[in-house]
C-alpha cells in the first residue's frame, strides 16, 4: 500500500494534534508531507515536523518565523541529533502560508484552521485538484457559494462529527431517495432550560459542557446552540438539501451523531461514543475506514439514549441560521462573525448571555443588502461590517433586553 500524502493545516489544535495521532499509528496509510499552523506554539509545530519528517512547515504569523527556525534546533538538540544531522524543512510564512501549503502536492488536505483564514486554504486546495478532508466550519458558512463553485463532486469529506455521521448513513440510499437530514446537538450546557431559566447565566457555567472538552467559543456556541445553526448551514452546502428539509434533536448523550430519512420512511444513524478520532480517520482514509481509529460503543451493556425536539423558543439561534442560509447576499458570513463579537463580549461581561442571539437577529435584520459573494475579499468585508456593527451594539447597550 503506498501511504496517502497529507497537507495538515491546523498541526497543534485539537484537530491537527489528533490527526498526528491516527497517523502516527497507521504509518503504513498515511504519511504527512506539510504542517501548518498559525504561530502560537512554535515549539509543537516543530517536533512535529521533526518526528513526522515533514517537507514543509508554515506559519500565518511571519513575526515568529526566526523562533520556529530556532525551535527546529533545540528539538533536535533534544533528540541528540548532531548540527547538521537533519534535514531542515522549508518554511513558509506570513498571511499567505496556509493558501500555499494547501496547494503542496499531495493527495489530501486536512484543513483544521481555525476562522475565516481558513476560507483562502479551502478554495486553494480545491482548485488544485486535492482532495479536502474539511473541518473549518467558516469555508462552508462564510464562503459557501464560492467553495461550490470550485469543488468538484466528492471532493469535499467532512471532519465534523455530524457531517461525518450524515455522509456515512447517505450511503444507505440515493441522493433522490432523502426526505430529511437530522442533525443531533448536546443541547449544551443549558438544555432542557426555558427562557425566563436563561436570564442572568453565567460565562463560567456557559463554560461548563456535559459532553464534550471543547474551546470556549465553541463551548458557548454550544450552550447558544449557535454551533448547531452553523451547522445546519454547513449540510446545506455540502449535500444539497434544502433548509426545510434539514431538522435538528436533541440528544444529551452524543452517540447518535446524525440520522437521515429516507423517503420510503426508513432512518440510518450513525452510532459512536464522542470521539473526534473516528470522523477524523474516516476523513483521511476515506472512503475506507481506519480500523480501531477509536473505542466502539460498548454492546455488553444496557444504553438509554434520548431524542427530544429543540425548543426553538429557547434556543432561537437554529432558526435565525435557516433564515440567513436561505437569504444567502452574505448573511451566513454575517451571522457567523457578529457571534464571536457576541461571545466575546458575553465572556468579559458586557453582554447577557440572552443578548448574544438578540444581538445577531439585530445585525442580521440591519444589514446591507450585500450581493451574493464572488471573491474571498467579497466574505470579509461583509465580517468586517458585521462586527463593527454588533460591537456598536453592543457598545450602545441596545441589546441588554436579555439581562
Amino acid at each position: 500500500m503506498i501511504p496517502r500524502e497529507i497537507v495538515l493545516l491546523g498541526s497543534t489544535g485539537s484537530i491537527g494534534t489528533q490527526a498526528i495521532d491516527i497517523i502516527r499509528r497507521n504509518p503504513d496509510r498515511f504519511r504527512v508531507v506539510a504542517i501548518g499552523a498559525g504561530g502560537g506554539n512554535v515549539d509543537l509545530l516543530a517536533r512535529q515536523a521533526l518526528e513526522l519528517g515533514v517537507d514543509a512547515v508554515g506559519v500565518a504569523r511571519a513575526s515568529v518565523a526566526q523562533d520556529l527556525q530556532l525551535a527546529f534546533y533545540a528539538e533536535a538538540q533534544r533528540r541528540g541529533w548532531a548540527t547538521g544531522g537533519f534535514r531542515l524543512p522549508k518554511i513558509l510564512a506570513g498571511p499567505d502560508a496556509m493558501t500555499e501549503l494547501a496547494e503542496w502536492p499531495c493527495d489530501m488536505v486536512l484543513n483544521g484552521v481555525v476562522g475565516s483564514l481558513g476560507l483562502a486554504p479551502t478554495l486553494a486546495a480545491l482548485r488544485a485538484g486535492r482532495t479536502l478532508a474539511l473541518a473549518n466550519k467558516e469555508s462552508l458558512v462564510a464562503g459557501g457559494p464560492l467553495v461550490r463553485a470550485a469543488a468538484k463532486p466528492g471532493q469535499i469529506v467532512p471532519v465534523d462529527s455530524e457531517h461525518s455521521a450524515l455522509a456515512q448513513a447517505l450511503r444507505g440510499g440515493t441522493r433522490d431517495e432523502v426526505r430529511r437530514l437530522v442533525l443531533t446537538a448536546s443541547g449544551g450546557a443549558f438544555r432542557g432550560r426555558t427562557r425566563e431559566q436563561l436570564v442572568g447565566v453565567t460565562p463560567q457555567e456557559a463554560l461548563a459542557h456535559p459532553t464534550w472538552d471543547m474551546g470556549p467559543v465553541v463551548t458557548i456556541n454550544s450552550a447558544t446552540l449557535v454551533n448547531k445553526g452553523l451547522e445546519v448551514i454547513e449540510a446545506h452546502e455540502l449535500f444539497g438539501v434544502p433548509y426545510s428539509a434539514i431538522q435538528v434533536m436533541v440528544h444529551p448523550q452524543s452517540v447518535i451523531h446524525s440520522l437521515v430519512e429516507f423517503t420510503d420512511g426508513s432512518t440510518l444513524a450513525q452510532c459512536s461514543p464522542p470521539d473526534m478520532r473516528l470522523p477524523i480517520a474516516l476523513a483521511l482514509g476515506w472512503p475506507d475506514r481506519v480500523p480501531d481509529a477509536a473505542p466502539a460503543v460498548d454492546w455488553t451493556t444496557a444504553h438509554t439514549w434520548e431524542l427530544r425536539p429543540l425548543d426553538e423558543e429557547a434556543f432561537p439561534a437554529v432558526a435565525l441560521a435557516k433564515a440567513a442560509g436561505e437569504a444567502g447576499r452574505c448573511r451566513p458570513a454575517i451571522y457567523n462573525a457578529a457571534n464571536e463579537e457576541c461571545v466575546a463580549a458575553f465572556t468579559a461581561g458586557d453582554l447577557p448571555f440572552l443578548g448574544i442571539v438578540e444581538t445577531l437577529e439585530r445585525t442580521l435584520a440591519e444589514a446591507p443588502d450585500f450581493a451574493e459573494p464572488g471573491t474571498v475579499d467579497d466574505v470579509l468585508a461583509a465580517e468586517t461590517w458585521a462586527r463593527a456593527h454588533a460591537r456598536a451594539l453592543i457598545a450602545s447597550g441596545a441589546d441588554r433586553r436579555g439581562a
